[in-house]
């Protein structure tokens, strides 16, 4: 089998097509959660501890001298990025167990019903349980 051939039928698997549907989507939704965390959740946070922009808490291990800039631990970004990353979670966790609960209900077969001989069965135990 040629790589060209082999590439190809890869490529247009369902699976990877659906990987690759996934990934921009999750770029997507991570751009929407980052704008939530930083834009709506965070700042009344930081009015509630003292008026405190997380994006700008540093702790300054070099200061700024002579054209170089300072070097900084930023902390408030990591801050950001932690609470960033457990909305994510929690929405994809709760969207995959959504897609389980869909899948085992619609997987649940329905009883099969009693064949002739169960029903015959069970009519001769119901007439020697009234004797």
């Amino acid at each position: 089998m040629s790589l060209l051939k082999e590439f190809k039928e890869f490529a247009v698997k369902g699976n990877a097509m659906d990987m690759a549907v996934g990934i921009i989507i999750g770029a997507a939704f991570g751009k929407i959660v980052s704008s939530i965390v930083n834009d709506v959740i965070m700042p009344p946070i930081g009015l509630l501890i003292g008026g405190v922009d997380f994006s700008k808490l540093a702790i300054t291990l070099k200061a700024a001298a002579e054209g170089k800039e300072a070097v900084l631990l930023s902390y408030g970004k990591f801050i950001q990025t932690t609470v960033d990353f457990l909305i994510i979670a929690f929405a994809i966790f709760m969207m995959v167990k959504a897609i389980n609960t869909l899948k085992l209900s619609a997987a649940a077969p329905a009883a099969p019903a009693p064949t002739k001989e169960e029903l015959l069965l069970t009519e001769i135990r119901d007439l020697l349980k009234q004797k």
